[in-house]
């Protein structure tokens, strides 16, 4: 619907409120996705791309808990003391500006499982699913 991507264009990127995509919701602010032709918002200069396991101890989608590699001390990632999520994924995410990238994981290789620019961040986790550590990051989001 135009009318309401007008909406959230304009308090996303005109009035800088916060916005948090979870998994899909994360893959739809990059420019595209190997998943289909639609266009994705383009807010963050990256691709989504199907995972490609060469090594067998791995299955995709990826699923279960994993650790997560935050780049700096983002305030999304404040005061977590381990930084354990669940996944349920068959795609990744790939920045062309490595200033983007919050968080990496490895599952077969180092993926990007969390990014940002400015007020806009994707974690490609399930913090809704991921008991103490998904509720403190949803607690920092609702603090920014």
């Amino acid at each position: 619907n135009a009318s309401f991507f007008n909406v959230l264009k304009k308090e996303v990127l005109e009035n800088k409120k916060p916005i948090l995509g979870i998994c899909l919701g994360m893959q739809l602010l990059t420019k595209s996705s190997d998943e289909g032709v639609e266009k994705g918002l383009g807010w963050i200069d990256a691709q989504t791309v199907k995972f490609s396991i060469t090594k067998e101890q791995y299955s995709i989608p990826h699923m279960g808990w994993n650790k997560t590699n935050p780049k700096n001390t983002n305030t999304l990632f404040k005061d977590l003391n381990e930084n354990r999520f669940y996944f349920v994924h068959s795609y990744h995410v790939i920045c062309n500006d490595s200033k983007n990238i919050l968080a990496t994981t490895f599952y077969s290789k180092l993926f990007v499982s969390a990014i940002c620019r400015d007020n806009i961040y994707g974690v490609q986790f399930h913090p809704e699913k991921s008991h103490k550590f998904g509720m403190q990051l949803l607690k920092n989001f609702g603090q920014m």
